[in-house]
């Protein structure tokens, strides 16, 4: 098994003891991906975008997709993902934007209402991709 980190400057930096995301190689070649969970920080700012939870999902998932692409990966090889929203009744518009980027087979998902997300942020998205 080899570990990997995973570095972009297209999604925000850690800001503190963690990566971005881990790539985990198997022997047999399978690789895994481990992403830290995401918020609409805009990387070239280091920043919460403004406005509600759609510019924010949308700034979540640009920055997964960044992350995603440095691994080699797409959207379509995330198989898990946790969802975290600040207030969930918001979960349909998060939603719509969500399954924007999941237009082949939806991966699985746990969505959470947190009481409290870093830097006020209105929703964070983790996710577990393989290839």
């Amino acid at each position: 098994m080899k570990k990997e980190q995973i570095i972009t400057s297209n999604a925000p930096a850690a800001i503190g003891p963690y990566s971005q995301a881990i790539l985990v190689t198997l022997d047999s070649g399978e690789k895994t991906l481990y992403a830290s969970g995401q918020i609409a920080i805009n990387p070239a700012e280091g920043k919460l975008v403004e406005g509600g939870i759609e510019e924010q999902t949308r700034q979540v998932m640009k920055n997964v997709g960044a992350i995603l692409a440095e691994a080699g990966m797409t959207y379509a090889n995330v198989v898990k993902t946790t969802c975290l929203l600040a207030d969930i009744s918001e979960f349909a518009k998060f939603n719509a934007i969500y399954g924007e980027c999941f237009k082949e087979q939806a991966p699985a998902r746990s969505t959470f209402a947190a009481a409290a997300l870093p830097m006020g942020a209105r929703v964070e998205v983790e996710v577990v991709a393989v290839k």
